[in-house]
């Protein structure tokens, strides 16, 4: 069980937090109701998401044992078998389905479709050269979709348009990450790599980087989110995504950072205090009237 759980990757469950956004910014958050939803949603697409990673790692056993760290995965390093690894998810999959179906049916076809997303990435997608990065960020805005669907509220445009850069900035920098690590064995482990360069890759990191910083600074000065939250101050934390943004950009580029970014958002003190930072700051511009 403890293979198991390993391989389900609780650390990068971290991503799942993006199905709050909605509670959060639709002033939900202390609702009981509402927050017990968004929460059961966030546990179910841990659950999805595990599932997901190990069906990944099955797909890609063969490459997982080419790369110096992934290679230490249990089903990689042979510490658990791929037919164990399968009907676990398996029967994993089946619970998660029957139990988004029960909790809201656009919220079950939406688990529904992030996991084939997931499935098609393994199977083709991750070969193909763009594609894979998007599979990636749409990953992300189904989860914050989600979020909004579960307690029946509108989800804001300038919400899935900040999702989509950010999650495309933070796949970018990791396929950066992986052309720098593996360097000529970068192909032999993901075959896409040899279609992408870190000239490349280092030009659409600053085309997202500077959309993401726009839009969420032209978010907080909308007539929409003035008029929904009676203030204009939101435009105080754009100071916390910049810092955020080229922190994590320094980690990339001078730290050879940036391929994985959960372990930065749990290990990286400045980028942690940062982020506490907006959190509080929004949270207290959002609900102190």
């Amino acid at each position: 069980m403890m293979l198991l759980l390993e391989s389900m990757r609780p650390k990068q469950w971290i991503k799942n937090c993006f199905v709050f956004s909605a509670l959060i910014f639709s002033k939900s958050l202390f609702t009981p109701m509402m927050a017990w939803r968004v929460t059961a949603a966030f546990a179910l697409f841990c659950l999805i998401s595990g599932t997901v990673y190990i069906i990944n790692d099955v797909f890609d056993i063969e490459r997982d044992r080419l790369h110096p760290v992934k290679r230490e995965r249990p089903i990689a390093s042979g510490r658990l078998s791929a037919r164990a690894a399968i009907g676990f998810s398996t029967l994993v999959l089946m619970f998660v389905l029957a139990a988004s179906f029960v909790m809201d049916a656009a919220f079950g076809f939406l688990i529904l479709i992030y996991f084939l997303l997931n499935l098609a990435y393994s199977v083709k997608l991750k070969d193909v050269v763009l594609l894979d990065v998007f599979s990636i960020a749409a990953g992300f805005v189904i989860r914050v979709i989600s979020g909004a669907v579960v307690i029946q509220v509108f989800i804001s445009s300038w919400l899935v348009i900040c999702t989509i850069l950010l999650a495309l900035f933070l796949a970018f920098s990791k396929r950066r990450h992986e052309l720098v690590v593996l360097e000529k064995l970068a192909g032999n482990h993901r075959s896409i790599l040899s279609e992408y360069s870190t000239h490349f890759l280092d030009q659409m990191i600053s085309v997202v980087t500077a959309s993401t910083v726009v839009s969420y600074a032209l978010y907080t000065m909308s007539e929409e989110t003035v008029s929904k939250f009676n203030t204009q101050k939101l435009i105080y934390t754009v100071p916390f995504v910049l810092y955020g943004i080229f922190r994590y950009l320094y980690l990339v580029h001078q730290k050879s950072g940036g391929g994985n970014p959960s372990v930065h958002l749990m290990t990286d003190r400045p980028l942690i205090v940062t982020i506490l930072m907006w959190i509080t700051v929004s949270s207290w511009i959002i609900y102190a009237r």
